[in-house]
């Protein structure tokens, strides 16, 4: 493993150089992994390739932030998250905050079991059919691992809606896997 890290970290070290070999291997070496990050936001795979790409374009301009404080692939996935977040927003989405008023008290420690008979791909096949400021929020937070405050940066909503959209987003995926799962059994 650490023969590929040295591997990887020189190939790093001659993109900062410019070297355009070098920036076509990590291109080659990340690039099906960044597609399928960018089309689990954008959910077409030509909008998902042009985001990609244009991630690898910012990652290799700003190759020279990149101090490996965190894995290289970690660092140009929250590039490829980011740029997919931006063209949704490009797309004018629907992103709006509810009114905070509104809100209503999130029990955060609710459980996310679900039935055995449930797979994972179950699960990411539901959150990809809701709609697209729940999606967003499930995927961020479930799958992407990010918290709240996260969210809410990258989203540019409040902790509050991302609570909100979380809550909602889980209680559609309960019905939807509950129906699904029915429709299964019979």
């Amino acid at each position: 493993m650490k023969s590929t890290k040295q591997f990887h970290q020189k190939l790093i070290n001659a993109c900062k150089r410019q070297d355009k070999k070098a920036q076509l291997e990590l291109y080659r070496s990340y690039s099906k992994a960044m597609f399928l990050i960018a089309h689990r936001y954008v959910k077409d795979k030509f909008i998902a390739e042009d985001v990609m790409q244009e991630a690898f374009v910012k990652a290799f301009k700003n190759i020279n932030s990149y101090k490996a404080e965190v894995a290289f692939g970690a660092w140009l996935k929250r590039i490829v998250i980011n740029q997919s977040i931006d063209e949704l927003k490009r797309n004018r989405l629907e992103m709006v905050s509810i009114n905070e008023e509104v809100y209503q008290t999130i029990d955060e420690n609710e459980s996310w079991e679900v039935d055995n008979s449930i797979t994972t791909q179950m699960i990411i096949e539901a959150i990809n059919n809701q709609k697209e400021k729940y999606r967003l929020v499930l995927t961020l937070y479930l799958l992407e691992g990010y918290d709240h405050k996260e969210v809410s940066s990258v989203l540019g909503i409040t902790e509050v809606t991302s609570r909100t959209h979380l809550m909602r987003g889980k209680k559609l995926i309960k019905e939807y896997l509950k129906v699904k799962n029915y429709a299964e059994r019979y």
